[in-house]
């Protein structure tokens, strides 16, 4: 079975950093692609960053470019996402999922999310102002 456990989430203060952690497992497929994605209290769900497993391509939410940055580890099967100047407004549970669909440079867009069959348990991430 497919298996996501994300971690790391926290309370900070506005202009702190945290780093979100995804542990992958099950992961029968060739290539992937894994998103984070996050939900506010009272708001939709939203993508936040994409990583493919082909060639690392990444992708970002205008709201959180420059400030965030997804990597990772195929070897150890992690996938992380450094969030650093965060705001009050990136208060939400994130997510970590997973999709068959890979994300390569050649691709005009990231995977949409209701191509993300799998996911993890979420994580609070609260940014006090």
């Amino acid at each position: 079975d497919v298996q996501l456990q994300a971690s790391g989430g926290g309370s900070v203060q506005a202009g702190g950093s945290l780093r979100l952690s995804c542990a992958a497992s099950g992961l029968f497929f060739d290539n992937y692609s894994i998103g984070w994605f996050r939900q506010a209290p009272g708001k939709e769900r939203e993508g936040v960053s994409c990583i493919g497993s082909g060639d690392g391509t990444t992708s970002y939410a205008e709201s959180v470019k420059g400030r965030f940055t997804v990597s990772s580890n195929n070897a150890k099967n992690m996938i992380y996402l450094q969030m650093n100047n965060l705001l009050p407004e990136d208060t939400a549970v994130y997510y970590c999922a997973v999709t068959r669909i890979n994300f390569f440079s050649g691709a005009a867009t990231p995977p949409p999310e209701y191509e993300y069959g799998y996911w993890g348990q979420g994580t609070q991430v609260t940014i006090s102002s």
